[in-house]
């Protein structure tokens, strides 16, 4: 009788891509955000990434994009990212004059911020992590 060994394997978080109308105006967004830079670019798609081995992030144009409309059903967010941060207005303030804009519903503002980037999708900064 043979014994089969089956390993797992191994799995790390490459990026995250965005669908978006416009790829290189929401990179840009992002870029600042996370003192990324770009690694491809294309009419269609623009990568990030930290040069830190870390996730990149991907930016992807989508002819009918629709921006989320999140809280209400219509468009829900379809995917959000978490960022951490060290003092909630501070970093609000900052992502404000560089075209966030702050959801009307705020959950738990003493916790995290919904914002929303420039295309429309929320991401929350909290300073939990």
């Amino acid at each position: 009788m043979t014994t089969q060994t089956t390993s797992t394997p191994a799995f790390r978080c490459a990026a995250v891509t965005f669908d978006c109308a416009d790829p290189a105006e929401l990179s840009r967004f992002y870029a600042e955000m996370f003192g990324m830079t770009v690694a491809y670019s294309s009419a269609d798609f623009v990568f990030l990434t930290g040069g830190d081995g870390g996730p990149g992030l991907g930016f992807h144009r989508l002819p009918d994009y629709r921006r989320p409309t999140w809280p209400d059903p219509a468009q829900e967010k379809q995917a959000h990212i978490e960022v951490g941060v060290d003092d909630l207005d501070t970093a609000e303030a900052h992502l404000l004059a560089r075209g966030a804009s702050k959801a009307e519903t705020q959950p738990q503002p003493d916790r995290w911020r919904v914002l929303l980037d420039p295309a429309g999708h929320p991401f929350c900064i909290t300073t939990l992590v």
